[in-house]
């Protein structure tokens, strides 16, 4: 069984969507846990709330956990050992990956929930 200690990182968090083809805001880069994405579809932000604008369609309400790293990319099954048991009791999360670690968000109001089925899946909080 794969175990995973997940840092709960402070603030409330917002996922951000931009049009395909916008700049990079300079509202999106600041403290806390940053993630820029660019497809052909979109650009997403995930930000601390706080410094989403008004009018800029987001989803605030996160809360976001580090996969206490560095993995390798030859490693599996750590992602899944961390979001199998929240989907399995209905929890959606939000997944961003780095070079050298993973970072789930969940939905704020289900973090009471999601907290003692990671650590029944043999998972350490801090």
């Amino acid at each position: 069984m794969v175990s995973v200690t997940l840092k709960e990182l402070p603030g409330d968090y917002a996922v951000a969507r931009l049009p395909r083809g916008s700049a990079i805001p300079d509202w999106a880069d600041g403290e806390g846990f940053v993630s820029i994405g660019r497809t052909e579809d979109e650009l997403s932000v995930v930000c601390l709330a706080v410094r989403v604008p008004d009018g800029v369609r987001s989803d605030a309400g996160w809360t976001v956990y580090k996969f206490e790293g560095p993995f390798e990319f030859t490693e599996t099954g750590i992602a899944l050992s961390v979001i199998r048991p929240l989907s399995e009791e209905g929890i959606s999360i939000f997944l961003v990956s780095t070079f050298d670690t993973d970072y789930l968000l969940i939905k704020t109001a289900d973090r009471e929930r999601a907290g003692p089925l990671l650590v029944a899946a043999g998972h350490k909080l801090i």
